[in-house]
């Protein structure tokens, strides 16, 4: 493959015991030993192993028969750089951090050096393995939980699945919003998402009647996929930036904001609270 096209994959059956990773690719691929250590450092190349599909790193890995080495190449994901997020609090299990708009909560099989759990790996110390815990849109910004043993990430998991932790969002909308959306008597939306059932309260902050856009305060019942933007955009009030399911033409970066959590950490058995406003 000595003319790369932008993108392609490349699955490579292991026939012999005498392969490093890096070496077998660069064949394969025509691509140059540095351009495969890159593209492993970005969570681009996999091996299979019997019956588990693991991310390959290490460059000079020896191979084993039996195994399968999957390549897979985008030149625009993995030229993408991720922008930095800010550590709130590193618990040890798990950290808090605030992550910006345009980094990812999870990677693809195309490469996973965007996420907030690859730069957490790489630049906490001790250095760790992360985990998923719970998602965060890549245009929305905001705290997100990473856990670092496989035991935290199912105990936070849990939380959220019983609708333990206490999740605040703000966003700026589109239009004047209704001013009878008080804390107390919220406008509440029950409307299925890809056919879940999914509930959401707003609460109007304040308005800005130079632009004619609308701060809202958000909480959620359930966490279905863009359901605060599916359900504001229904209301009739787009999220200012969201360019699936807003104003088409919208310049801005999502105006969506994930600024408070609380919950019981599984270990310590304190109220942890995380709050972004001042």
């Amino acid at each position: 493959m000595s003319n790369n096209p932008s993108q392609f994959e490349k699955h490579i059956n292991i026939s012999s015991n005498d392969h490093l990773a890096v070496d077998l690719l660069a064949s394969e691929t025509g691509l140059s030993k540095q351009q495969v250590k890159s593209i492993m450092q970005k969570g681009a190349v996999w091996v299979t192993r019997g019956k588990k599909i693991l991310r390959l790193r290490r460059a000079k890995k020896p191979l084993r028969t039996g195994e399968t080495v999957h390549i897979y190449y985008d030149s625009h994901v993995l030229d993408m750089l991720p922008p930095e997020p800010e550590l709130v609090m590193d618990v040890g299990q798990y950290s808090i951090w605030n992550k910006p708009y345009g980094m990812l909560s999870q990677g693809s099989k195309w490469g996973d050096h965007c996420t907030i759990t690859r730069w957490a790996e790489q630049h906490l110390t001790p250095q760790r393995p992360s985990f998923v815990v719970h998602r965060l849109d890549r245009a929305a910004n905001g705290l997100i939980i990473v856990a670092h043993e496989k035991r935290a990430a199912a105990a936070l998991s849990e939380l959220f699945q019983k609708r333990k932790v206490d999740k605040r969002y703000q966003i700026w909308v589109h239009g004047r919003f209704d001013t009878q959306a008080t804390a107390e008597n919220p406008t509440r939306i029950e409307s299925d998402i890809d056919g879940r059932h999914a509930v959401s309260y707003f609460t109007l902050v304040e308005y800005d009647e130079e632009y004619d856009r609308s701060l809202l305060d958000v909480t959620i019942e359930t966490g279905r996929k863009h359901q605060i933007r599916r359900h504001s955009a229904e209301l009739g009030f787009p999220v200012i930036g969201d360019r699936l399911h807003g104003i088409e033409g919208d310049k801005q970066d999502l105006q969506l904001t994930a600024y408070y959590l609380s919950f019981k950490c599984p270990f310590s058995h304190r109220q942890r609270s995380f709050n972004l406003l001042p």
